[in-house]
Formats: structure tokens, C-alpha cells, sequence
């Protein structure tokens, strides 16, 4: 009863996501997400939810109780903060000028070729000081966090040496000292095959220099990496190297977490389930068989919908997947190439574009986007014992959240991070410091 950081009281729903201790929701159980109406929630001193229930439990429950803040959301929902399952969030230079060319329809692979695309951003990211990348990312991060994601997957990629890439992941370390926001660290140094090396040689530079480095960096504290990515397609890293490079990042203590079968069918979901991969990004051209690979193996598919949309690809085989039991996350893919900040806007387009269902998708942001990072045992949904993320709308239905394409920046009230809130809308009054 004694003092606490944070009480949400007279929530019209309290969306809990989950209320059993799921690590993910498939099949039938991501299509009817556990709810609560008119509910409250208490969050304790160590950012940890204390209690979960009906309002008058609660208010009953925490009756001598005093708290850091109190929040009447009478009218109003609380969900859990959204988990951004794939993002390339620190580099130097906009790829603006691309954009014009891909509308003119110059593909990926043609921009690719002609020294654009990833390159052009290696090449500026190379030249920009580490305060300028941390300065852009930290931008970039409150932007994602001001339309409600509270846990972000950021990866490393735009350096292509290891010089480059230990400052990208630097910054990264230093965005999860510093800031309010739950980050899950990517090395993904086979982002692309560098200028003047051929694959086989950024696949041994890789293995015998970066992995190494990053090993040595872990023991002394400096870098704490968690996963290890390769972009896995034709004229890039084919399908053996992606298997030594992850092989040798699984050896040193990384989930395996990797983009496939995006632009051609490389049996890469097949790879991934046989390597024991925590999750696989893009999969647009995905085997039936490796559909059944993952299924079988607990690998999550992480669903990139702004991407196959910027890119006018064919849409990923949500539905299939969903059927067949695959753990179906989703991410922003935020980069030079798909600039989307907003996973509400990447529902929305999961929804209408990949034919989920509202309920699938917000099970996808959340509990299912958390499992494809292993963390689920403590995010993306509202339970007791879990980190208090939350978000609360101002809606009396939660699922404004996915209806209103691009609206959330006046749908949101609130996005709090183990009890703190760290945005107020300002309809809401001012923030005020604890």
C-alpha cells in the first residue's frame, strides 16, 4: 500500500494484449486479444505493473496507496507501448532524390547498381561525426516514440567496415543509456557487399574482424549487441555466406534476426528455421515450405508493409502465414528508402494491404513484435510484472488507433515508459516532472 510511480484509473478498455503469459499470439488467439473494460493499473517505483483490474478492485486493492501521478482515463484507452520490430534508424543524408526516381519507376536493384541506394547512404554516414548521427537518431527516436512505440529494433548497416559500423552502434549504445525507450541493438555489417570487395570477402572481413570486435567490446561492457543481421538476396550475400555470418554471430551469443526472400525466392525462411533464427524481416517471396519451416520452428516473420508499398512490391503472404501458425510480427523498416515513423500507420496498412484484422495486427505490434526481439518476457503486453509501456488514446474504442490513417498525432495522449510519461499531448496540459 505503500508509495508508486504511476495510477491509470477509469480506463473505458484496458487492452492487456495478453493475460496469460504468452510469449507470442497465433492462430485464433492473435484474433481475440484480451480486454478489460472500465479498468485501472498501477505501476510501482521500479517501472514494473503492480496490479491490473476492474477500477473499483483497484481503487479498493491501493486504498491507502499514494502515487507519483495519477492519470483519470474516464473515456479514454490504454494499450500497450508498440514495438517497432525493424528499423535502420542511424545514418547521415537523405535519399529524397530517390524517391523521384523509384515514381519514374527505377526499381530498387537499378538504384542499387547505379551506386544509389544503400551506398549513397554508407558514403555519407562514413563522413558524419558520431554527435551528428546520435543527434539525428535521437530525433528520429522521439518522433517514433510521440506516435506510441516504446520498444525499437535499431540496426547498424551503413558503415560496411568496422570502423563505421562500431560508431553506428555506439550511438546506439548511447541512445540506451540516455533516453526513455526500450532499444534492441542490430549488428547488421552484411547490410550490403562494400565497394571493392566481393561477397566472399566481406563475408570473411566480417567474420574474422567485426565478430571478433564486437565479442571483445561485449566482455569489457562497451557495446551490448543482441542481434546479428544479413541482408540475405541475389547479387548481395547469397545463401551460403548468410550462413556462416549468422552461424558465427549465434556463436557468440546474437539472436539470429535477418532480412529474406524479399526480391527473390532464396529459401532464406528455410535457412532461418533450420538455424534456429528468433525472427526473419520482408519475406514477400517466401517458399510454401519455408512458410511450414517457420511455422514449426517458433521463427517469427517480421511483415514490413511500408516497404512492399513504397516499393510496389507484391505483399507478403500475411494471411497464409497467420493460418499456418507463424508468429507474424510487424515493423516500420524505417530508412532512407521507406521513411515511416508510425507504427499505427504500419497497421493500418497491414490491415488494408495484407488483409490482417485489426486485432492481428495490434497482437503483430506488440506481444508478436516483442517475441521477434526475446522480449517478450517483459513488453508488449499488460500484465502484472511486466515494464509499464503504455500509450493511452483518446478514444473510447481502441481500434481508432489502426482506423484513423495518419491521425494519431491528435489521438494520443500519453506514451509512458516503466511508469514515466514521456510524451503529453498538449491538449492534455503540461508535462510535469516527477
Amino acid at each position: 500500500r505503500g508509495r508508486h510511480r504511476l495510477l491509470l484509473e477509469n480506463a473505458w478498455q484496458l487492452v492487456l494484449v495478453c493475460s496469460r503469459g504468452e510469449e507470442f499470439l497465433r492462430r485464433g488467439d492473435a484474433a481475440s486479444l484480451a480486454l478489460l473494460p472500465e479498468a485501472s493499473l498501477v505501476v510501482g517505483l521500479d517501472g514494473c505493473i503492480k496490479a491490473v483490474g476492474p477500477a473499483d478492485v483497484i481503487r479498493h486493492q491501493f486504498s491507502g496507496a499514494t502515487f507519483e501521478r495519477i492519470i483519470d482515463c474516464s473515456g479514454k484507452c490504454v494499450l500497450p507501448g508498440l514495438v517497432d520490430a525493424h528499423t535502420h534508424p542511424v545514418w547521415a543524408g537523405d535519399r529524397v532524390h530517390e524517391f523521384a526516381m523509384k515514381l519514374a519507376g527505377a526499381s530498387y536493384m537499378e538504384i542499387h547498381q547505379a551506386g544509389g541506394g544503400i551506398h549513397f547512404t554508407v558514403e555519407h554516414t562514413r563522413k558524419a561525426t558520431e554527435e551528428e548521427l546520435f543527434h539525428t537518431f535521437k530525433d528520429r527516436l522521439e518522433r517514433m516514440r510521440r506516435a506510441g512505440s516504446t520498444l525499437v529494433e535499431c540496426k547498424s548497416g551503413y558503415g560496411l567496415n568496422l570502423e563505421t559500423e562500431l560508431k553506428m552502434l555506439r550511438v546506439i549504445e548511447r541512445a540506451k543509456q540516455s533516453m526513455d525507450i526500450g532499444i534492441s541493438s542490430t549488428y547488421c555489417g552484411a547490410h550490403s557487399v562494400p565497394k571493392g570487395k566481393t561477397a566472399t570477402e566481406a563475408t570473411d572481413d566480417i567474420i574474422n574482424n567485426h565478430l571478433p570486435k564486437l565479442k571483445e567490446l561485449k566482455l569489457s561492457g562497451e557495446i551490448h549487441v543482441n542481434n546479428i543481421d544479413v541482408f540475405c538476396e541475389k547479387g548481395v550475400f547469397d545463401l551460403d555466406s548468410t550462413r556462416r555470418i549468422l552461424q558465427a554471430g549465434k556463436d557468440i551469443g546474437l539472436q539470429i534476426n535477418f532480412h529474406g526472400d524479399e526480391l527473390h525466392p532464396m529459401k532464406s525462411a528455410e535457412l532461418g528455421a533450420e538455424l534456429g533464427a528468433r525472427a526473419i524481416s520482408h519475406l514477400e517471396e517466401v517458399s510454401d515450405e519455408g512458410i511450414t519451416a517457420m511455422a514449426r520452428a517458433k521463427c517469427a516473420a517480421v511483415l514490413l508493409p511500408t516497404t512492399a508499398y513504397m516499393l510496389r512490391l507484391k505483399q507478403p503472404q500475411a494471411r497464409k502465414m497467420l493460418e499456418e501458425g507463424v508468429i507474424v510480427a510487424l515493423g516500420s523498416d524505417f530508412n532512407p528508402n521507406a521513411y515511416c515513423f508510425s507504427m499505427p500507420m504500419v497497421m493500418h496498412l497491414a490491415c488494408v494491404n495484407m488483409k490482417m484484422s485489426m486485432k492481428e495486427a495490434l497482437a503483430a505490434a506488440t506481444i508478436n513484435a516483442a517475441y521477434a526481439l526475446g522480449k517478450s518476457d517483459m513488453h508488449g503486453s499488460i500484465e502484472t510484472g511486466k515494464q509499464g509501456d503504455l500509450i493511452i488514446i483518446n478514444s473510447s474504442r481502441w481500434e481508432h488507433l489502426i482506423y484513423q490513417f495518419g491521425g494519431h498525432e491528435a489521438l494520443i495522449d500519453y506514451v509512458i515508459v516503466k511508469g514515466k510519461v514521456i510524451y503529453q499531448n498538449e491538449r492534455c496540459g503540461k508535462m510535469s516532472s516527477y
